[in-house]
């Protein structure tokens, strides 16, 4: 169960979602080994990699972080616990690795590579990415690589650079919300990000901003009206959010945890829309 709570499913979302992308003005995927077996490893796979790193090299704020311990948003687990994780991530990613370059040749191979040394240059020294602000958002356009595995997997037309600029915003977005919500055990662990220097109050409103960019994107890229009025109307939110509601008040655990299931269902109804539309590769 530990393996499993470090993987986030509550945050499997971001993965699934942009290998989705791909796929919109396809048919017939359903039937195909490469699409199950890449969607498998966007699942448990890929995010036991990525956020288990991420918890090898997190131990203290993870501790005091009250959201986490469980399936939502990942595991709070000692360094003792977590002595053998390299180990563990490394024979869970091996036989996936090596089926798919098997299966689609060297620029998998590369690609793979890419992923990997993305995710040691965001936790390890003498990078470690992720406490050197703004770098920490920046290096989120690996989630981006997502999308890629998924056109060399099932040899698919590329995507439109405008895609690929519009799913590093949303990955931005993404980690931005996370950061937020984390800015208090952050903070007393030590633990610099753009969250804990801005504050909460112009971390939302540099949030908002990325959600209106989004939207103007949405609008006048693709026509997808209906995904960027979806956005505008979380903007709108977010605004009562930042004046009125919440201001610099922390959410509490149960809102957290409200907003984790809330992104969920958002992400299941926009992942649809996605791949009925075809606006995402559609650009105007």
């Amino acid at each position: 169960m530990l393996d499993l709570k470090i993987s986030r499913p509550g945050l499997w979302f971001s993965t699934i979602w942009i290998y989705m992308v791909p796929f919109s003005d396809q048919e017939g995927f359903l039937e195909t080994f490469s699409f199950w077996s890449g969607l498998v490893f966007v699942t448990f796979p890929l995010n036991y990699f990525v956020y288990g790193l991420n918890d090898y090299n997190d131990v203290k704020a993870d501790s005091l972080n009250a959201r986490k311990g469980n399936f939502l948003f990942g595991a709070k687990a000692s360094s003792e616990q977590l002595k053998p994780l390299l180990k563990r991530i490394t024979l869970v990613m091996l036989p996936f690795c090596a089926v798919f370059v098997y299966m689609s040749g060297y620029r998998m191979f590369v690609l793979l590579c890419l992923m990997i040394l993305v995710n040691i240059a965001y936790n390890f020294k003498p990078f470690r990415l992720k406490e050197r602000p703004p770098f920490e958002i920046l290096i989120q356009i690996g989630y981006v690589l997502t999308a890629f595995f998924c056109i060399e997997l099932n040899n698919l037309e590329p995507m439109p650079w405008q895609t690929t600029v519009y799913l590093s915003l949303f990955a931005f977005q993404a980690h931005i919300g996370g950061e937020i919500m984390d800015i208090e055990p952050d903070t007393l662990a030590g633990k610099k990000t753009t969250a804990t220097i801005l504050k909460r109050k112009n971390t939302k409103i540099l949030m908002l901003l990325l959600l209106l960019l989004e939207s103007f994107l949405l609008w006048f890229w693709f026509r997808d009206f209906v995904l960027a009025i979806f956005l505008l109307i979380f903007s709108l939110w977010l605004v009562l959010d930042v004046f009125v509601f919440y201001k610099d008040r922390a959410y509490t655990v149960k809102e957290m945890r409200l907003f984790g299931y809330a992104i969920n269902i958002s992400a299941v109804l926009s992942m649809v829309w996605v791949l009925y539309s075809n606006k995402l590769l559609s650009v105007w």
